[in-house]
């Protein structure tokens, strides 16, 4: 028998067209274009591949190939080498879409594209509606036989679960449910994905992965920018829509759901939507206990003064929108039943950093003295997925000398340390999952809708409370209030990171 190992098969796009609504927008010229170009780069697109840009701005083929790659000539690329086009036009407007079929008939005849086509929305949710009821329209959502045609979708999916089932009538009434790829960039993450990996293909972590062992989870995405020029958006979207409902939620739903049965995309997606579903839904008169937001107000140093979210561009001066939002949740299954788990999010805090950490029990006996411990914490597994990409284990060590003196210590795992690899960055591994047809680390309608049921009626709460926003200075690590959500058990925040 060869006991050889086997080599993996490097993964491939197939002959396929690549169609980017909003190509002259911020997303396609700082994640979608660079995400083509390296998969280009790296051998990962065939000789039969294209690339087309949608948008209302009027621009040239060569344009879009230079100017809005930033400099980057993707031209010269071999796989793309003339296969790059351009379509202006109104998202509403038949004759967009008209040109548009034009253009990506012509390409399956030059470029041997196939009749595969990836539709990638990457505009204001408004649009969405027309760009699908415009492709529909032109026939372009229907491949022709042993092709395929698929829809990208990137967030907000909805404003909520009302509008989330409004937006899925649209869709599916163009596009089958298997044809449909909502895009979360934070699962494209290798760190994200590696919570998987540290779950399930080590079986020392299984035994203790349970509300015997586990005693609360904090999860936190926090970053240190304001609002910047997204002020307009902000307004609409707050932390809660913008972070929880999607990035926190999903980063959830991996750390705390069953091992499936099998890793494909089905199996994986199916203890998701089970975990999603055993989370308690918080009732009005909870609400003032298990969630908590805040506004950043001006802060930082004499030296480096930053504006409060009031004063920021787009922002409305009375605005009442959260920039800061925190949580507790329990999750009623065999497993988890009884721990808490504390989600956050906001910006303008003094650290970027986004991370799942595990803090186990303390020893039902401790026999070593008081006076001999020194800050002993308890144990805790933290799994940093940006910056600093790694895990963390912290235990308790003696302290070298003649007394025995125990403190608190960590053994840590480095990505950048370990593998010397190139890890790839998030759009481009989506993008060339979405070619592939695997839909693995995308949302499924229903994952969308039972997101939706855990923070809709907090956001509606916040809506009809008609107190003062609690408010917090940037720089700082959020509102006092969020520090009583997790205070009233004795447990604090992992503020020191």
């Amino acid at each position: 028998m060869d006991n050889a190992p086997q080599l993996i098969q490097e993964r491939s796009a197939p002959p396929a067209t690549l169609v980017i609504f909003g190509a002259s927008g911020d997303l396609t010229r700082r994640k979608l274009l660079p995400a083509v170009e390296s998969l280009a780069r790296h051998n990962r697109l065939p000789g039969q591949f294209a690339l087309v840009g949608v948008a209302r701005t009027p621009m040239a083929d060569e344009q879009f190939a230079a100017s809005a790659l930033g400099g980057r000539n993707l031209n010269d690329k071999t796989q793309l080498n003339g296969g790059i086009r351009y379509v202006s036009g109104g998202y509403d407007d038949p004759e967009t879409y008209k040109r548009l079929a034009e253009t990506l008939d012509q390409l399956d005849a030059e470029r041997g594209t196939s009749g595969n086509r990836i539709f990638y929305l990457s505009t204001p949710a408004e649009a969405f509606e027309p760009v699908i009821n415009g492709l529909a329209g032109a026939g372009l959502n229907h491949a022709r036989e042993g092709s395929f045609s698929r829809l990208v979708i990137e967030k907000p999916y909805g404003r909520d679960l009302a509008t989330a089932h409004e937006l899925d009538g649209i869709v599916h009434a163009a596009f089958d449910e298997p044809s449909v790829f909502r895009i979360d960039h934070y699962l494209g993450k290798d760190t994200v994905q590696n919570v998987l990996a540290l779950r399930f293909a080590n079986s020392i972590f299984q035994p203790i992965w349970d509300r015997s062992w586990v005693d609360h989870v904090q999860i936190t995405v926090a970053e240190t920018l304001g609002v910047g020029t997204r002020g307009g958006f902000y307004e609409h979207a707050g932390a809660m829509r913008d972070i929880v409902q999607n990035h926190v939620l999903q980063v959830l739903a991996l750390a705390l759901m069953e091992p499936p049965a099998s890793f494909d995309a089905e199996g994986l997606r199916n203890e998701k939507v089970k975990l999603l579903q055993a989370i308690r839904l918080p009732t009005n008169r909870d609400i003032a206990d298990l969630a908590v937001r805040g506004q950043y107000t001006r802060g930082g140093t004499r030296a480096d003064l930053m504006a409060g979210y009031r004063e920021e561009v787009g922002v409305d001066p009375l605005s009442r929108t959260e920039t800061y939002a925190a949580m507790r949740l329990n999750v009623d299954n065999w497993r988890w039943a009884g721990v808490p788990f504390y989600v956050r999010t906001g910006k303008r805090l003094p650290a970027r950093v986004t991370e799942v950490a595990l803090t186990f029990q303390r020893p039902p006996h401790l026999p070593i003295p008081q006076d001999q411990l020194t800050g002993l914490e308890a144990d805790a597994l933290i799994l940093r997925i940006q910056p600093n990409e790694g895990i963390s284990l912290r235990f308790g060590a003696k302290v070298p000398g003649h007394s025995f003196r125990v403190r608190t210590a960590s053994m840590d795992f480095s990505y950048e340390q370990t593998f010397p690899e190139e890890s790839p960055e998030a759009y481009e591994r989506l993008l060339l999952d979405a070619l592939l047809g695997d839909p693995t680390l995308f949302i499924r309608a229903d994952e969308v809708q039972q997101c939706w049921r855990i923070v809709d009626p907090i956001i509606e709460h916040w809506a009809d409370d008609q107190s003062p926003i609690p408010t917090y200075e940037a720089a700082s690590w959020g509102p006092t209030d969020a520090e009583r959500l997790i205070g009233r058990s004795g447990r604090h925040w992992r503020n020191s990171m």
